[in-house]
């Protein structure tokens, strides 16, 4: 790696403006867009000395030949300079963005001479305007089943209505009064575009006006006692309160919002964007997208609004703009929505009362996409083949890892230190080969990994075992998801052990393999807070591009190994709580269910006092200050570490 960058600008020769830079590569390629307050403030960072980087940072401004810089009026220039940019370069090292494919969308083909609603997946219709999107087609075809009964457009498709317009005959779904349009000989072009208008202001929040509109109309009809008229009416009224009861009221009634919940890890994040117009939830949509960088969570939300608002009606922007962090330029952004919107636009943090419960909804929606991103891939036979053959590559093994174990350690506070190990083969779990190991009078992570990898690899070396064996004790092995047949049980070896760690859990391992001799087995570790690979020996990471299917597969293994240690050390721990109970004078196991039961968990249990167990049926005075006194002995913590 290069000591200095042979790009890097001469002392005062970058300006202090506000601005917008580009790092270029040798080949002119765009490799990344940001703006600056400062620019010389700003880029002063990327050329600070090449240990003192971020990884991933390092990596890019080594990979880049050359950085250039212009300088722009306000911050709210560079915010649309550095939009435009990166729409179109497409830098690498920029947040890069993949919308959900998976979900129908309703779409109104405004370009259409008569437009017409439709249920797609396609977002790239030419001038078409677009709600959703939903969960299921039968929700997108039910809600349009119940507008066109208020607002009736043309549903027909083109070819019915390009025949009905020539032959002046109705086209059947107009026949049969499915759909409104010109093609029904009931409308005119111009009649039929004003009630498309009324229909998509329903759909992003008018419902009120329609509401009223209908009603009074509908008294006006029958005090003229037309009452067919009346009834059709009704019926329609009926059907918008359809609509919106199929639609709750999140917010208070005169409320416009945008809600953006994220879940993000170290490479990838997940974008829930909620629509709210007159307080209810128009559309959802779903957005995942890969980070190359280090950024802050202000600065992916900075990033997400860029992305969501820079081609955007006036309509489609906001007064409001609900997000989990402000941006760092939090002003600037709001009068650079502002220009869109033509009116004041707020951009505030969720914190309390309903705002906050839907901002957790939008997360936890955000958390399970962003678990589908990660885990996606697995199920396609294509992509584990290509994750292992990345690794093998990646670590420069002769084969690829067709039997992958990853370990793990997690302790309560220093103390009850546990082991994990989990199986992956073919890129596939073996939940029926995980083991846990407990490990007694040590409270390092290294040392605690030499032990495990020394018991686990003790196993290649023994005969054969074809039975069923019983947990030993004394070797401290929990056999998980074991079945009553035959089966080997530690004796096949692996081609590549993951460590979930960085250099020093990796040298411990290595120490491990040297001492039983089976140094042929490879070695890495990853660092969870850069998502490095560290080989053993080596004195810098192996970085595996973020859409590397390898990248993928070891993640999923980390993620496993710590989830099976966790799940483990909770079992442990509540087993230990009971040991403890046991030892009360007077406290059986009738009296232990009865407080675990009555309290919920264990950190309740020690949080109560004397009068809140005295207030169980069996417990006394006496016996309560015994429990709490036996509680607070215990000095074992309850927060669990992996």
């Amino acid at each position: 790696m290069r000591a200095q960058l042979a790009y890097k600008p001469k002392p005062g020769e970058i300006p202090t403006n506000p601005g917008v830079y580009r790092f270029r590569d040798a080949q002119g390629r765009v490799l990344y867009v940001g703006k600056a307050k400062n620019l010389r403030q700003r880029l002063s960072n990327y050329f600070a000395s090449l240990h003192t980087l971020h990884e991933r940072t390092r990596r890019m401004v080594t990979t880049a030949a050359s950085v250039e810089w212009t300088v722009v009026p306000t911050d709210v220039d560079s915010l649309q300079l550095e939009y435009q940019w990166i729409k179109e370069f497409d830098p690498p090292f920029n947040v890069r963005y993949k919308d959900d494919k998976s979900y129908p969308f309703m779409a109104i083909t405004l370009a259409d001479e008569a437009p017409r609603v439709i249920v797609t997946r396609n977002h790239r219709i030419p001038g078409a305007k677009y709600f959703g999107p939903y969960p299921k087609v039968w929700a997108v075809h039910d809600t349009i089943d119940l507008m066109v009964k208020v607002f009736p457009i043309r549903t027909c498709s083109d070819a019915s209505y390009k025949r009905a317009m020539q032959t002046g005959r109705p086209c059947f779904p107009g026949q049969i009064g499915k759909c409104g349009g010109p093609c029904s000989q009931r409308v005119t072009i111009e009649e039929h575009r004003a009630m498309v208008g009324d229909f998509i202001a329903f759909m992003q929040g008018g419902d009120e006006r329609f509401t009223r509109d209908l009603t009074a109309r509908m008294k006006a009809a029958a005090a003229a006692m037309d009452y067919e008229q009346a009834a059709i009416l009704r019926d329609r009224l009926t059907s918008i309160q359809a609509v919106l009861n199929k639609s709750a009221l999140v917010l208070p009634a005169d409320e416009d919002a945008d809600l953006f919940g994220i879940a993000e890890d170290e490479l990838s994040a997940a974008v829930q964007h909620f629509v709210i117009r007159g307080g209810r939830v128009r559309g959802v949509s779903s957005t995942t997208l890969d980070k190359e960088l280090d950024i802050s969570g202000g600065e992916l939300v900075d990033q997400i609004l860029q992305r969501e608002y820079g081609d955007a009606a006036p309509a489609d922007v906001p007064r409001r703009v609900l997000v989990p962090t402000l941006p760092p330029d939090v002003g600037d952004l709001e009068l650079w929505l502002r220009e869109r919107r033509g009116k004041a636009v707020e951009i505030a943090v969720a914190q309390r009362g309903q705002r906050a419960e839907l901002l957790r909804n939008a997360t936890l929606n955000a958390q399970q996409a962003l678990l589908r991103h990660k885990t996606r891939r697995t199920s396609d036979y294509v992509a584990r083949t290509q994750a292992l053959s990345d690794l093998q590559e990646a670590l420069g093994m002769s084969e690829a890892p067709l039997r992958i174990e990853c370990f793990d350690i997690s302790h309560l506070q220093g103390t009850n230190v546990v082991g994990s190990m989990v199986v992956f083969e073919d890129g596939l779990p073996r939940k029926d080969q995980y083991r846990s190991f407990s490990i007694p009078h040590t409270t390092d992570d290294t040392d605690s990994i030499h032990q495990v990898l020394t018991r686990r690899l003790a196993h290649l070396d023994r005969p054969e075992e074809t039975e069923q064996p019983a947990p030993d004790p004394t070797d401290g092995d929990v056999v998980v998801g074991a079945e009553a047949k035959p089966r080997r049980r530690f004796a096949y070896p692996p081609q590549l052990l993951i460590v979930d760690g960085g250099r020093p859990q990796v040298e411990a391992a290595a120490r491990a393999l040297r001492e039983t001799g089976h140094e042929e087995i490879a070695l890495c570790g990853i660092a969870k807070r850069l998502e490095e690979i560290w080989l053993p020996g080596d004195d810098y990471p192996v970085i595996l591009p973020r859409t590397s299917e390898a990248l993928y597969l070891v993640q999923r293994l980390r993620d496993e190994a710590h989830r099976f240690a966790i799940t483990h050390q909770r079992r442990k721990r509540k087993r230990d709580i009971r040991s403890v109970l046991s030892e009360v004078p007077g406290l059986g196991e009738a009296r232990i269910k009865l407080l675990l039961r009555h309290f919920g968990s264990v950190s309740a249990l020690r949080a109560a006092t004397a009068e809140q167990i005295e207030e169980l049926p069996g417990i006394g005075p006496k016996l309560a200050a015994t429990v709490i006194e036996h509680l607070r002995s215990d000095t074992r913590e309850t927060g669990v570490t992996a």
